[in-house]
């Protein structure tokens, strides 16, 4: 078991390190995707360490991509907008341990990321 989770992580490792900038994103959003689901399972299952773990881990991908804005477009005031709305609504989630509040996200990072895909469908090959 141990060479089989070595070879994925070497993997994973690889996938990172050789994506285009929009491939990281997509990733991102992923990864916030799979967190804010088992943070949902956590709550569903009273388990608080597994929810606020994986909340957290969300706020921090959210954190990232607020650090990432480049304000010279006038569209980076309405990502800050939506970052910080999610932000406090995953503060407001983990404090009350609440399902309803992190499926709301949930739906938010869905209609984000599939956007994202739109974009790099549109955008054409990177590279």
């Amino acid at each position: 078991m141990a060479i089989t989770q070595n070879a994925y992580s070497t993997y994973q490792n690889s996938k990172i390190m050789t994506a285009s900038p929009a491939e990281l994103t997509l990733m991102l959003y992923e990864g916030a995707i799979k967190f804010c689901n088992i943070a949902i399972m956590g709550v569903e299952q009273k388990n608080v360490p597994k929810a606020h773990e994986n909340i957290r881990k969300v706020q921090n991908i959210i954190t990232e991509f607020r650090a990432t804005l480049n304000h010279k477009y006038p569209v980076a005031k309405d990502f800050e907008n939506v970052y910080v709305y999610l932000s406090d609504r995953l503060v407001e989630a983990n404090v009350k341990k609440d399902k309803a509040i992190l499926e709301e996200v949930l739906v938010h990072l869905r209609t984000m990321r599939d956007t994202w895909k739109e974009v790099m469908r549109l955008a054409g090959p990177a590279r």
